[in-house]
């Protein structure tokens, strides 16, 4: 995590007190609503399962990707309440970033027994102008 972050410092800080009240082992809906809940309490913009759609040489296609959540208008957010990060969710967060042109994901487990989360950054991100 980079202390010259404070989004991502602020999301994932959200993540862990899920986590210490809501424990391990439930279903992901369940930590999709404590997450959005925390995020309000902490006055965190954000939007749940906002829809992208893929757009190929400036023509959208008929194909959108909905990454759980979007805060600060500008992180992807991808909760899971799995045994472990595998290489499916490290590469559902990566597409979700290459499909929205977005430069920064979380990815949040709630599974295990301490909260696990990756943070990637989309290198290729050019911003809007």
């Amino acid at each position: 995590m980079a202390a010259q972050d404070p989004q991502t410092r602020a999301l994932i800080g959200a993540a862990m007190e899920v986590h210490r009240v809501v424990g391990p082992g439930l279903r992901e809906v369940f930590y999709q609503l404590a997450l959005a809940e925390e995020l309000k309490r902490r006055s965190i913009d954000f939007e749940r399962e906002k829809s992208f759609r893929f757009v190929y040489k400036g023509t959208p296609l008929d194909v959108e990707v909905r990454p759980d959540f979007v805060a600060f208008g500008e992180v992807i957010i991808e909760v899971k309440a799995i045994k472990e990060i595998g290489d499916m969710e490290r590469s559902q967060a990566i597409n979700y970033l290459k499909a929205t042109g977005m430069q920064r994901a979380l990815l949040l487990n709630f599974g295990p027994p301490s909260l696990e989360f990756e943070r990637y950054v989309n290198t290729a991100y050019v911003p809007p102008t």
